[in-house]
């Protein structure tokens, strides 16, 4: 079976993987490839996952080729609203999809690739992400392509991504002058008042002390939390270093394997011993 790898624009969309691939395993097994795989310039525009799960599972996939105008505008509706995705993913699936149309046709006169999505308004209503998100999406892929692709398979949240590329201001008044570019600080940040938090939360952790300290069988079940926890520290240490040591012991016995097929090898090339 030839072996196809995934277009471009088929890597902004994240892969299946755990239980929900290899449920998708067992329904191309059990039931065949529903849907053919799309093929674009010799790669897989659509069906990546569906290609997979036909390798493993054993089963002949069934290719077709890409027939229509835009293969960015096909993408994005076969893929965007069927996945289970947050909306900065969709925002940044959307505005990576975008910036890679544009990279394509950079010198060159515009083909069927162009998607129309050249407006903020136009990517916010393809995504269905807000004004906000799809601003922060745009400037993510515009300064780091790879970190909207991370952004878009729900490695890295947008915000933070934003704050990634975004420079540390020093001042306040750096600050507020920075939030009104494209409002992306009151997104991140909006009212939050670090202080107030802190105070907040200490304020919590001293009434929740008091509680459990009143009631004696509170206090013991926090001691035993704290007894297990310590436990389980110990034993997950304890299981690492088994884990180191029998990855040594199989180094080692490959080793040992190597050299005695080498000798063995050797034995019978001088013809001393018969086997």
């Amino acid at each position: 079976m030839i072996e196809y790898e995934l277009h471009p624009l088929c890597t902004l969309f994240p892969r299946l993987n755990g239980n929900e691939f290899q449920c998708l395993v067992n329904d191309i097994k059990t039931n065949g490839l529903k849907s053919p795989i799309i093929i674009y310039d010799g790669m897989i525009l659509d069906g990546g996952n569906r290609y997979r799960a036909c390798v493993e599972a054993g089963v002949e996939p069934i290719f077709v080729s890409f027939c229509g105008d835009s293969i960015v505008s096909f993408v994005l509706s076969a893929n965007l609203h069927r996945r289970h995705l947050s909306p900065g993913q969709q925002a940044a699936i959307v505005a990576s999809a975008q910036d890679w149309a544009q990279a394509q046709t950079v010198g060159k006169p515009k083909s069927g690739n162009v998607t129309g999505l050249d407006r903020v308004e136009d990517r916010m209503a393809q995504s269905g992400a807000s004004d906000k998100t799809q601003r922060m999406a745009d400037k993510v892929a515009k300064a780091d392509p790879e970190l909207a692709k991370q952004v878009a398979h729900g490695e890295i949240s947008l915000p933070r991504a934003i704050k990634s590329i975004t420079p540390v201001k020093e001042t306040l008044s750096d600050l507020e002058e920075q939030s009104t570019d494209e409002n992306i600080d009151e997104e991140l940040y909006g009212e939050f008042d670090p202080v107030a938090e802190l105070e907040s939360a200490n304020k919590e952790i001293d009434r929740l002390t008091k509680i459990i300290e009143s009631d004696d069988q509170l206090s013991a079940a926090m001691s035993e939390n704290k007894r297990l926890t310590e436990l389980c520290r110990v034993l997950e240490e304890r299981m690492r270093g088994y884990q180191s040591s029998e990855n040594d012991a199989v180094r080692k016995a490959k080793m040992w394997k190597e050299k005695f097929e080498k000798l063995e090898k050797q034995v019978k090339a001088s013809g001393l011993i018969e086997f």
